[in-house]
C-alpha cells in the first residue's frame, strides 16, 4: 500500500508507463530522517518555499528568506525556522495553527539542486532558541515525515546577487518596507510602522511604490 499515491496518480503512471520508477522512488528515495548531507544542503540555504493549506483545504506557497543558516536541522527527524515581519496577514501560519500539515522545498539555483520535506508544523512563541534569531517574532517546529531529493532538471541555474537588506542583522533595525509608505495604507498600519514612515522617505503614491517595484528598489 503507498502512502503517497492515489488512483488518480496511478493512472497517470499507467498511462505514461512510470508506475515502476513511481514505486521505486517512494521505497528508495523517499526517508523519514536527515542524512548529514542534506542537514548541511538545508542549513546552508538563505530561502525556501513553504506550502500550507488552510482550515477549508485551500493550500498556498509563499516565499520564506533569511541570512544562510535561518532555517535549523534540530534532529534527525526536526526542523526548525522563524518567522519575520510580513505584510501582517500572518496567511501561512494561521494555516498551519488550523491544520498543520506543511510541504517546504529547498532549492540551490546555482548548483542547480533540490530537497522536499514533508511533516507536521507548530508554532513555538516561547521557545529557547528564539533569542538567536534576531528580528524574529516566533519560531515554527516541524516534526518531519518525508524527506526525498528531487531531479534539479528544470531548475534554471541563477546566480545570487547580495543578500536582502532586509534580513534582521543582530543590532541594527532593518529599513522599512517601501509598501508601509504607500499613502493609502497609513491609516492600517501598526503604531510603530506609522512613526517610522517620515524617517524612511515620507509617504509615497502607489504608482511611486509600483516604480520602486519595477526596479527593485522595494
Amino acid at each position: 500500500m503507498s502512502k503517497f499515491y492515489t488512483e488518480k496518480h496511478r493512472a497517470l503512471q499507467e498511462k505514461f508507463d512510470t508506475r515502476r520508477t513511481a514505486d521505486l522512488l517512494e521505497n528508495a528515495a523517499v526517508h523519514g530522517e536527515f542524512e548529514a548531507h542534506e542537514a548541511e544542503f538545508i542549513q546552508s540555504r538563505d530561502m525556501f518555499f513553504l506550502a500550507t493549506v488552510d482550515a477549508s483545504g485551500q493550500p498556498t506557497v509563499s516565499y520564506k528568506g533569511g541570512a544562510p543558516g535561518f532555517v535549523r536541522v534540530t534532529s534527525a527527524a526536526s526542523l526548525l525556522f522563524p518567522n519575520y515581519d510580513g505584510n501582517g496577514m500572518y496567511y501561512s501560519i494561521g494555516n498551519i495553527m488550523s491544520a498543520p500539515r506543511i510541504g517546504l522545498l529547498f532549492i540551490d539555483f546555482e548548483t542547480p539542486n533540490r530537497l522536499r520535506v514533508q511533516g507536521a508544523a507548530e508554532v513555538l512563541f516561547d521557545h529557547p532558541l528564539l533569542e538567536n534569531y534576531p528580528g524574529a517574532q516566533f519560531l515554527i517546529a516541524v516534526a518531519v515525515e518525508s524527506i526525498w531529493v528531487n531531479c534539479p532538471r528544470y531548475i534554471h541555474p541563477h546566480r545570487k546577487l547580495a543578500q536582502s537588506r532586509y534580513v534582521p542583522v543582530a543590532g541594527l533595525e532593518p529599513p522599512l518596507p517601501a509598501w508601509k509608505r504607500i499613502d493609502i495604507v497609513q491609516e492600517a498600519l501598526a503604531k510603530d510602522d506609522r512613526e517610522r514612515v517620515l524617517g524612511a522617505g515620507g509617504e509615497i503614491t502607489l504608482d511611486a511604490y509600483a516604480g520602486l517595484l519595477a526596479k527593485g528598489e522595494a
